[in-house]
């Protein structure tokens, strides 16, 4: 596999939006010797923006938040073939990723293909209130959510976390 691209999303002053920004810098204090594997632990950029940040790489592992109505701080794992359902053609100012990522591929560009797109998403309880801080739901289950995300995404790029390591 070439290069990795490991990404965390969000807005770090809209209280639990910062979710996948801090677990990018967790997951970069753990993993970050993982060969081929480029960090940027903060994109706030959507729709067409994001081609720049994605651009070059095979892979791509996504970090964000989510409200799908379950617990805060449980997790789901999905790639850009579950992305294709919310594909969406008919505004570019209203471009998600899946629809990003296929007008890459349409261009000619160097963008992970939908099998090497891996989307770790939190469930959030807030993430409209502007605030630096997460809520106490969420930051006290951080530990727990951030490092079951690691073990996957260790396992994913075939490297060993840093506290495993002698």
């Amino acid at each position: 596999m070439g290069n990795t691209l490991v990404m965390g999303m969000g807005n770090p002053y809209l209280r639990d939006d910062a979710v996948g920004i801090r677990l990018a810098a967790f997951l970069r204090r753990q993993l970050g010797r993982a060969s081929g594997v480029s960090w940027l632990e903060e994109c706030s950029a959507g729709g067409l923006e994001i081609l720049d940040r994605v651009a070059g790489h095979d892979r791509l592992v996504l970090l964000d938040s989510i409200r799908a109505g379950g617990e805060p701080g449980s997790w789901y794992r999905f790639d850009g073939r579950s992305l294709r359902e919310t594909m969406n053609l008919r505004n570019v100012h209203d471009t998600n990723l899946a629809t990003a990522l296929e007008l890459g591929r349409r261009l000619g560009l160097r963008v992970p293909r939908d099998q090497e797109v891996h989307v770790f998403a939190v469930e959030v309880e807030d993430n409209r209130t502007f605030d630096a801080a997460m809520t106490e739901a969420l930051e006290e289950r951080f530990q727990e959510y951030a490092s079951e995300i690691c073990a996957e995404v260790a396992s994913l790029l075939g490297t060993p976390r840093r506290e495993e390591e002698a």
